[in-house]
């Protein structure tokens, strides 16, 4: 009798860097994980013929924003057409991110860190060891993986935020730093900052393109600087993203907005940092509003996006074009003298945040062999996947895996379906998923339960694993 599968995928090319594979073939799935790689003379519940496709392990985008603070619930949706199978939001609050994620979810695995923000989760920008830990405690108990430092937009001290880092590394925890302190811009400056507060302890840098944006100088001397820099540092895992926009909370109180990265592109763009001057960047196209369309945002500018800025009094997503072209293309593409890339991953900042681009933009970059095929899979699957600590079961489709899988239509730049443990997520370009998957720490399992999802388990000190020099 002939083995029945859950899914079959027929005759794509199966590129999968991690077990040294790159050949046509068909891949089969059941339970949940890969079965079989090969010819496959079985059936399956669900079978695609995906000829002249790329098949590989699911995407990755390990940094996006799905909760009320920033990216909002439209972000699973957009997540799920852009390919993606599993993400980690950089921010939280993590109680809006697990209810988003189960009453809204696509099939997707999702991974959450908290912010520390003063005035919010910690009391001021100076925090001691023991609030920190507390911190930590009650984010992990909500199902946080561990923390974020955002400098960018709610700066901590120095000195708190280098004990961020040390709570975190004491309890095996993941933490990530958007560079920027009370006293230190969001520049190189403020990276190499970031870098020396980490004082070895392991650490995730985010978007480093957005260090690099030529404000001080050339954009691509300062892309060469941030990649001296992590050199230097093989403790810190980064990312970067290809999209031009940024992404922004446009909420203001007492008349000037909430986050100094909104204050600061008020400034760059000729505007007064305060409500009455986004409410003019706005008007006039600087600007630019994240407005709920046909279930997904998009961006909206002028009169439009006033209104619905104005409608969500203030508190909403806005973007500005921030990103000079240059360092996006160098640092997605630049490698060391071993081959390995200087930037570990390239992600979005994507999620709710209209720029869900790694495949219309990565993929041109494999295109203009910029990047080959399996560099793109490295960078948006393999190494996610190992800084996450799920290399033994993401980021390769070795027999055994878990189901995660995007099929790419390299011709036009887009996914055409994808599987998340098994189980179709976007099949022909329309989203079939539906619930989430969290990866939490073991302390979180009962409560993330309880919600209605299922869980996988992050242990602690899995992640941000160590390297050598």
């Amino acid at each position: 009798m002939a083995t029945r599968y859950d899914v079959i995928l027929r005759g794509g090319q199966i590129v999968d860097p991690g077990n040294g594979v790159n050949q046509v073939a068909d891949i089969a799935m059941v339970g949940g994980k890969v079965a079989e790689i090969g010819d496959i003379a079985g059936t399956g519940e669900i079978e695609r013929d995906v000829a002249g496709m790329v098949v590989m392990p699911g995407i990755i985008d390990s940094h996006v924003h799905v909760s009320p603070w920033l990216g909002g619930a439209a972000g699973h949706r957009m997540m799920a057409l852009a390919g993606v199978t599993c993400a980690l939001d950089m921010a939280g609050p993590i109680d809006g991110v697990t209810r988003f994620a189960a009453q809204h979810g696509c099939g997707l695995t999702i991974a959450c860190i908290d912010y520390v923000r003063p005035g919010h989760t910690v009391t001021s920008v100076d925090p001691g060891m023991d609030e920190l830990r507390d911190t930590l405690a009650r984010a992990r108990a909500s199902g946080a993986i561990g923390l974020k430092i955002l400098g960018g937009h709610f700066p901590l001290s120095a000195e708190a935020s280098g004990r961020v880092m040390q709570v975190t590394a004491d309890e095996g925890a993941y933490v990530a730093f958007h560079s920027g302190t009370v006293n230190t811009p969001q520049n190189v400056d403020g990276m190499r900052e970031s870098c020396d507060l980490a004082a070895g302890n392991p650490l995730h840098l985010p978007h480093i393109n957005s260090y690099t944006r030529g404000l001080d100088g050339s954009a691509l001397v300062e892309a060469e600087e941030a990649i001296a820099i992590l050199n230097a540092h093989p403790n810190i895992w980064s990312e970067s993203y290809l999209a031009p926009i940024n992404g922004n909370s446009g909420k203001c109180a007492n008349g000037t907005p909430e986050a100094v990265a909104t204050q600061r592109n008020l400034e760059r763009g000729g505007f007064e940092p305060s409500q009455q001057g986004l409410a003019k960047a706005i008007a006039d196209g600087w600007a630019m509003v994240h407005v709920l369309k046909d279930g997904i945002n998009v961006l909206s500018r002028g009169a439009e996006g006033l209104a619905a800025w104005q409608a969500a009094e203030t508190d909403i997503g806005i973007s500005f074009f921030a990103n000079p072209p240059e360092p996006r293309l160098h640092l997605a593409t630049a490698t060391r003298s071993d081959g390995s890339f200087a930037i570990d991953g390239l992600a979005t900042d994507g999620g709710g945040i209209p720029r869900n681009d790694l495949c219309s933009r990565g993929l041109a970059l494999v295109h203009l062999d910029a990047l080959s095929i399996e560099g793109f899979v490295i960078k948006t699957s393999v190494n996610p996947a190992r800084v996450l600590g799920l290399s033994a079961r993401k980021g390769h489709l070795g027999v055994g895996a878990d189901g995660d899988v995007t099929v790419l239509d390299l011709a036009r730049l887009a996914p055409v379906a994808s599987f998340a443990h098994g189980q179709p997520i976007l099949l022909d370009g329309q989203v079939m998923g539906r619930g989430s998957r969290m990866l939490v720490p073991p302390q979180a399992a009962d409560h993330v339960r309880a919600m209605g999802m299922e869980v996988l388990i992050a242990e602690p000190g899995s992640m941000i694993p160590a390297r050598t020099a």
